[in-house]
């Protein structure tokens, strides 16, 4: 179904109701499962250990020539980056930013005969990682660019002229940047209000982006507008790549934030900008699917610049704990510590086993990711999030002060307050956490849609939902059965993972709740049927378990893989035993969560915050806030600002 078209109107789109957005939203979606999916099957029960062990490996090639440029970058990184620098004067250095361009890392993703590098996934994840250590806002800069910037759509939904036009730019010197979000419309986009107007042989775009990542300094952008309904055009959002330097588009402003102090963040309006048709990325109306399929590997950037940070976080929390004394002995001695020291570790080992393996099955292509990627992201986010807040603690009132301030009266410069700073940006770009439980939701009901999805919609006939139920009897009467006993309740299942540490254990328990995991979901589907979709946090619970499920298969699959290779196998085995440990306390957690919860309750009081019952609670404060609307005016039209568009050169 074609999306609405919505008119402009102030500062927002048009009203959109709930049932539209869910359309717009669905019609975006990858509908069919053409490849198997570990976590899709994880969701529905089924745990297909067999899809991700042996753990898959790059070709010697692709690991040589991958090695290779990480050397390189690693020398650029500890020789030619100021992070110091960088978080002082807000902006990265523009003779940092032509580095990386001479070093070839604006092509990374690209294919060779483009002018690009052709690294693989996983070691474009592995640069991101390295890049990220260095300053966040230096990987903010690269994943941008690459992953969800013009070369990615372009790779996937482009026509053989635009990669032959495009591309050899953006692997050499052309930065680009990703417009979608609006003033008025974040996850939202049924609401969208740029439109792009075909006149003639071009398209002409009108509106205002917000929060365009690379927008300030970018040459090339991916924009999504809206095209009328209209003879001979089918409508819908579409994507364009549009020159930033065309005639009417002005960046108005570079945004400010709380961390990654480096980044080219930006508002910018379209006036009349024409665009030629032939710079239109797939038909009319795809817009949003080409930029969830962008997406799908897209989204696996985050959470390895969160290894990263993990990384970083293990190195400082080790030298920190192991010099700095408490009475009598190191603080790192201390349980209350120690604890901390150990979820860092051990969450990092199986951060990284998460990102490498869903990145190595992308770069297979024999497995459909797009579950694993959004896992992957969502609990990067939330874990790195943690590893940060920890390791600030672990430092005490150092970690609260600023790595200048530090250096200022003497002591090493840490800047672990900066960590937190930085990484708080990850449990929102490229959807928040509350949007990717909703997402990953929607994919992992999906096989419950598919046979019973007819019978809870009101707009179905009788006789729809009688061949509905039919169909979902039979299903349920196959599937339900498989839910009861498996290789989890048998004592000897997985054995292959018992080397002096017993990970067999831990994948025993994985396959019994992953059953668990849908008889509760099937459970939840009987009991509220059609408002299932409003219990958002009992499916955003359903989400994490699943995470955490999938983390602990990485981790037991990366350690086993690490001790085939002679490659510390002890100590991955030590890690992955600590990390799964973990991680069952909190599944076992959320399990309970699933029906004793808050959730009828905080609906209550949320309501009475809403309707002002709770006014008096807010007596006896100042508000230091500034005066302005909550959301800024984006009405069309020509812009009164300054343009503080700033290419590289």
């Amino acid at each position: 179904m074609s999306a609405p078209h919505a008119q402009p109107s102030g500062s927002s789109g048009s009203s959109v109701s709930e049932r539209e957005a869910r359309q717009v939203a669905e019609a975006a979606r990858e509908q069919d499962w053409r490849k198997p999916s570990f976590a899709k099957e994880l969701f529905l029960g089924r745990f297909r250990l067999d899809l991700i062990h042996p753990h898959p490996v790059p070709p010697d090639d692709d690991a040589r020539r991958g090695e290779e440029f990480l050397t390189a970058l690693r020398d650029f990184c500890e020789t030619k980056v100021d992070s110091a620098r960088i978080e002082r004067e807000a902006r990265i250095p523009d003779e940092t930013v032509n580095g990386l361009k001479d070093l070839g890392a604006l092509g990374m993703k690209i294919d060779t005969k483009y002018g690009g590098l052709g690294l693989t996934q996983v070691h474009y994840n592995k640069a991101l990682a390295l890049v990220g250590s260095a300053n966040p806002a230096l990987g903010a800069l690269l994943s941008a660019h690459q992953s969800i910037g013009v070369p990615q759509p372009l790779k996937i939904f482009g026509t053989q002229e635009q990669k032959d036009t495009f591309l050899p730019r953006c692997a050499t010197t052309a930065l680009s940047a990703f417009l979608l979000t609006e003033p008025d419309v974040g996850s939202d986009p049924a609401r969208l209000a740029t439109t792009a107007i075909p006149e003639g042989d071009d398209y002409v775009l009108d509106g205002v982006k917000l929060w365009t990542t690379n927008g300030v300094v970018a040459d090339l952008l991916v924009v999504m507008a809206r095209v009328p309904v209209s003879e001979g055009h089918k409508g819908g959002i579409t994507a364009f790549v549009v020159e930033a330097d065309s005639e009417g588009i002005t960046v108005e402003h570079r945004n400010a934030f709380m961390g990654l102090r480096g980044i080219e963040n930006g508002v910018t309006r379209f006036h009349r900008v024409r665009v030629p048709a032939a710079n239109r990325v797939g038909p009319e109306g795809a817009g949003l699917k080409i930029a969830l399929t962008t997406l799908n590997t897209g989204r696996l950037s985050l959470p390895a610049m969160c290894v990263g940070a993990g990384k970083w976080a293990l190195k400082i929390a080790r030298e920190w704990s192991g010099a700095r004394e408490q009475w009598g002995k190191p603080v790192a001695l201390h349980e209350a510590v120690g604890a901390k020291i150990s979820f860092i570790a051990a969450t990092t080992f199986a951060l990284e086993a998460v990102v490498d393996l869903s990145s190595q099955m992308a770069d297979e292509d024999r497995n459909d990711i797009r579950i694993e990627a959004a896992l992957a992201k969502l609990y990067g986010s939330e874990m790195g999030c943690l590893i940060a807040d920890e390791l600030v603690q672990i430092r005490g009132g150092r970690g609260f002060e600023t790595a200048e301030s530090l250096r200022a009266r003497g002591e090493r410069a840490v800047p672990a307050e900066q960590l937190v700073r930085d990484l708080r940006i990850n449990r929102i770009f490229e959807g928040s956490t509350e949007i990717m439980h909703l997402i990953i939701a929607r994919e992992a009901v999906d096989a419950h849609l598919s046979v019973a999805g007819d019978l809870i919609d009101p707009d179905k006939s009788l006789g729809d939902k009688a061949r509905a139920g039919a169909q979902a009897g039979a299903f349920y009467a196959r599937w339900l059965p498989k839910l009861v006993l498996g290789a989890g309740q048998l004592p000897t299942a997985y054995d292959d993972f018992k080397h002096g540490i017993d990970l067999a254990a831990h994948l025993r328990y994985v396959e019994r709740h992953s059953r668990k995991l849908a008889r509760s979901t099937f459970y939840a589907m009987s009991r509220w049927q059609g408002r299932l979709e409003t219990k958002q946090g009992f499916l955003g619970r359903i989400v994490d378990i699943g995470a955490e499920l999938f983390a602990m298969s990485a981790a037991c699959v990366r350690a086993e893989h690490l001790r085939s290779r002679g490659e510390h196998g002890r100590e991955a085995y030590q890690l992955a035993d600590a990390f799964c440990r973990q991680s069952r306390l909190r599944v076992d957690e959320l399990f309970g969560r699933l029906w004793a919860n808050t959730d009828d309750v905080d609906r209550k009081v949320v309501k009475g915050v809403l309707g002002g019952a709770y006014e008096w609670l807010e007596s006896g404060i100042v508000d230091p806030s500034g005066e302005g609307p909550w959301i800024a005016d984006a009405t069309p039209g020509p812009s009164t600002k300054e343009n503080v568009h700033r290419p590289i050169r």
